[in-house]
């Protein structure tokens, strides 16, 4: 079971409204919107999955890291790094 089940409805209802802002971008530039109000509905999309990636990483490391740290040994260590690695990657993009 993934970590993220308890929200998967949330997060489906969150990624469809990010769906509709994404081709909300998509008509705006089809229309010729004025450059910096793309720019702004870019960065809020932005925001909208970087949020959808926060809770996704936090379940992951309530659940799945948690429950390897329970059970110890290398699943354990293979979770952290794994989860180190998400948080990198969120903190770069």
């Amino acid at each position: 079971m993934a970590g993220y089940t308890a929200d998967k409805e949330a997060l489906v209802t969150r990624l469809r409204r990010i769906e509709g802002q994404v081709r909300g971008l998509q008509r705006m530039v089809e229309d010729d919107t004025y450059c910096i109000d793309v720019i702004t509905q870019v960065s809020a999309t932005t925001k909208a999955l970087q949020s959808v990636a926060l809770l996704l990483l936090e379940d992951h490391l309530s659940h799945c890291v948690a429950h390897a740290m329970a059970d110890g040994g290398d699943a354990a260590d293979e979770k952290v790094s794994e989860a180190s690695a998400a948080i990198a990657r969120l903190v770069k993009s």
